[in-house]
């Protein structure tokens, strides 16, 4: 058993609680794996890329891990294009970085979270957690009822400020970095910055927007479009139409607070699946032209040009296989936010593999 966890025998139950530390004085919560929800009037928007852009969902709060939470009112918006199939979302380059997983947003006023927490005393009718509820209400009450570190809810600052609490990124939910936002609800003034590293920031709704970019899917043209031979070169490009900037604004409603990341693709990376070919350019790494198209559309006439774009392959890949092409557009990213702060963020790349049937060239015997 961890130092920071004590155990109660409630009969044919051990319940397991954490002790938290506030300001003043150490309080009990317990960590239960259910989930104890209050629906609250305000409406807030579906997150995720798998929500949907833009649309209503009711807010929640629930009780994990012994730490209150919200669902996040952060909305995405697309600009100048729409989720389709044939989109993906982005892999940073730096490994190293990723999207935040959590963070904490301004959540329930007074009255809010005095129902929230009113609302664990319910769970007492479930079955062998009764006294359980009691238990953890008059903990909460302690720390927001009580004057340690919150005296009545703050209920006489109603519509003076809002107590922020921990939202996951909706996309990042079963990331374990989800639950390192694990600080109760804290009250932050009207504006007032919070002094918490992962209270919510114009950078943090940009890095967000990162994570709700819908970039098209790599699927390259080539010519020729079936089998290519051995010793041939074949000509690669991406058309200017579906290859152009694109970006998410994310932002805080009720607040004027948004950011909105834009995704321009800077090049195409070719990787012919083996290492008996050779690729145009040498490193593989189609620049962007100046039209927004990527290569050049073969035509007529060219069969023995070197292409801006393109792969000969020196091999046959037999009877019955292929060649697993990679290509892999490189994204730059760029973020600006309605308080002036802007700046990068890390180059994300997106590709698909396509396979290629390379075949010998046949001789004909006189």
């Amino acid at each position: 058993m961890a130092d920071d966890e004590c155990v109660f025998d409630r009969g044919s139950r051990e319940v397991h609680v954490m002790r938290l530390v506030s300001s003043t004085r150490l309080f009990l919560v317990p960590v239960l794996a259910l989930g104890v929800s209050a629906v609250s009037s305000v409406a807030v928007a579906g997150g995720g890329r798998n929500a949907g852009s833009g649309t209503e969902a009711s807010s929640s709060a629930s009780a994990q891990e012994g730490v209150i939470r919200a669902e996040t009112k952060v909305t995405t918006t697309v600009n100048g294009s729409s989720r389709t199939i044939g989109t993906g979302t982005l892999t940073p380059e730096n490994s190293n970085w990723t999207p935040p997983a959590c963070w904490y947003e301004p959540a329930f006023s007074p009255k809010e979270i005095e129902k929230t927490v009113k609302l664990w005393r319910s769970i007492d009718g479930l079955p062998f957690l009764g006294g359980v509820g009691d238990f953890v209400g008059d903990s909460l009450d302690a720390y927001y009822k009580d004057g340690e570190p919150y005296k009545d809810y703050n209920l006489d600052k109603e519509g003076e400020g809002m107590f922020w609490a921990a939202v996951k990124n909706p996309n990042r939910k079963d990331d374990p970095e989800a639950n390192s936002c694990d600080k109760q609800p804290f009250w932050v003034d009207e504006g007032d910055v919070p002094e918490e590293p992962l209270a919510l920031t114009p950078q943090i709704l940009a890095e967000y927007a990162y994570d709700e970019l819908p970039v098209p899917g790599t699927e390259i043209e080539m010519k020729p479009a079936g089998a290519t031979k051995v010793n041939l070169p074949t000509w690669i490009w991406l058309d200017k139409a579906k290859f152009k900037k694109i970006s998410v604004t994310a932002s805080l409603p009720g607040t004027g607070l948004s950011a909105t990341t834009t995704a321009e693709p800077v090049s195409l990376h070719i990787d012919p699946g083996t290492g008996d070919a050779q690729t145009f350019p040498a490193s593989g790494d189609c620049e962007i032209n100046a039209d927004g198209s990527i290569g050049e559309p073969y035509a007529d006439g060219k069969a023995n040009d070197t292409p801006p774009c393109g792969v000969t392959y020196l091999r046959a890949s037999g009877a019955d296989g292929a060649y697993p092409l990679q290509a892999t557009v490189t994204w730059k990213i760029s973020w600006t936010s309605t308080t002036g702060e802007g700046g990068d963020l890390p180059e994300g790349t997106f590709g698909a593999t396509q396979d290629v049937t390379v075949q010998e060239i046949q001789s004909v015997n006189r």
